[in-house]
């Protein structure tokens, strides 16, 4: 059951308003840095291209982003108009800009993290400065300028809404979630089983209506143009050409058959391997029936606590067993996995992931030639970290499934009252 409110004290306080203070001051130092300038001058290009076209024709450049992520780059336009001329993240104060919205999108994490467990003002604090002070949080956002955190805020904020019994809104932010990255369509899986049992299928129609009518909302200016369009044609080239391989990078399966038969060098995951069968369709095969798995476990019991561990799992599965998967696209389970942090059982392989999530990280992209020979990408060190996001998979798919079978149970803390069943009383 749902742990009695205890009070914040002066001392709760000042430890998140150390915390925090800490962790702006990394992101101050990191917010200028070149970063990876591949990347960062990619984003910038975008930003251009929007700063000098309609909103709506902003689907004829390459983008691999749905709308949402438009909106944000239409919004850094309007407020620096040297995105008019600026092509590139030459400028420190571009690269700057370019990062903040991922950065303050950091500490709205670490801000609903604290607040769904806020009935519990120890753990609340401890798990919103372990998600800020993360390396792999700071480093994918401040440095890198990638834009994780935006799409796992909106995902965060659907699930504070369901664990408040406020589906309706839940289903409205996982659809803005979907509508920022692709990564977050493992966010479905548990969030479907989720409604379901809750509503029955007539009752989750309206949820899905909802959902689509968001994501119909955020395309509406780009329909004119044949956005929705381009931007899959654009989605398959990336998938099916730039970046058709085992691992981009991302420490998982097929990163260890890449690794034994590619001689550190990428390979196709569009080649047959048993008879007919390439390592894209058995990869999907495989995730399809383990994502299966928790979409059954959360149905058979929708609690707060089933529910964050099959987001958890499904983010998970999908990064351990897919092929063409990014370093960084482990990322939403550190952050849904931290609402758990109370849990004596949960925490061992919460730390275990933030360490290998924020080595892979690194190891991808480091900063400096040093960090490049300390954290070698290939080898035992990544051997070792693919075995180890192999193992915290299986941990958190038997976790979910015992508790699934044990009727479920609530998170610690949380909001509005959840009773063991997940419903609000």
């Amino acid at each position: 059951m749902a742990g009695t409110r205890n009070r914040w004290r002066a001392r709760d306080w000042a430890l998140l308003l150390g915390g925090l203070a800490a962790a702006g001051l990394i992101r101050a130092l990191l917010l200028p840095t070149e970063g990876l300038r591949g990347d960062i001058d990619q984003f910038v290009r975008w930003v251009h291209g929007i700063a000098g076209a309609p909103l709506g024709e902003a689907y004829r450049m390459n983008l691999s982003f749905p709308p949402v992520m438009v909106y944000v780059f239409a919004f850094l336009s309007a407020i620096e108009p040297a995105f008019r001329t600026v092509t590139d993240g030459s400028d420190p104060a571009i690269r700057t800009l370019m990062k903040l919205p991922a950065t303050l999108a950091d500490f709205g994490l670490a801000a609903l993290v604290a607040w769904v467990l806020r009935d519990r003002p120890r753990w609340a604090v401890g798990a919103a400065l372990a998600v800020l002070l993360t390396p792999a949080v700071f480093y994918d956002s401040a440095w890198w300028g990638q834009f994780e955190s935006i799409y796992t805020l909106s995902g965060l904020t659907a699930v504070a809404f369901a664990l408040s019994g406020r589906d309706r809104a839940a289903a409205a932010l996982l659809a803005v979630s979907l509508m920022t990255k692709p990564q977050a369509f493992p966010f479905l899986v548990p969030f479907a089983a989720w409604f379901l049992a809750r509503h029955g299928l007539r009752g989750s129609v309206p949820l899905a209506l909802v959902g689509a009518a968001v994501a119909a909302l955020l395309w509406l200016p780009f329909i004119a143009d044949g956005g929705p369009g381009r931007y899959l044609g654009s989605l398959a080239g990336y998938q099916g050409d730039v970046f058709a391989v085992l691992s981009l990078r991302a420490w998982n399966l097929w990163w260890l058959v890449q690794e034994a038969y590619g001689g550190g060098s990428f390979l196709s995951d569009g080649g047959a391997i048993i008879g007919p069968l390439t390592p894209r369709f058995i990869g999907l095969s495989v995730t399809a029936l383990l994502e299966l798995v928790v979409f059954l476990a959360v149905l058979r019991a929708p609690s707060g606590r089933t529910l964050v561990l099959g987001l958890t799992a499904s983010v998970l599965v999908a990064f351990a067993f897919l092929t063409t998967m990014h370093e960084r696209y482990a990322y939403a389970a550190l952050v849904f996995g931290a609402l758990l942090l109370a849990d004596r059982v949960v925490r061992p392989g919460w730390v275990a992931l933030a360490t290998v999530v924020s080595l892979n990280l690194v190891a991808a992209s480091p900063p400096t030639r040093q960090l490049a020979t300390l954290l070698p990408i290939s080898g035992p060190l990544g051997a070792a970290g693919a075995v180890v996001i192999l193992a915290i998979t299986a941990v958190t798919l038997i976790l979910l499934v015992r508790d699934s079978a044990a009727g479920g149970h609530d998170l610690p803390a949380a909001p509005g009252g959840l009773t063991e069943s997940g419903v609000a009383p």
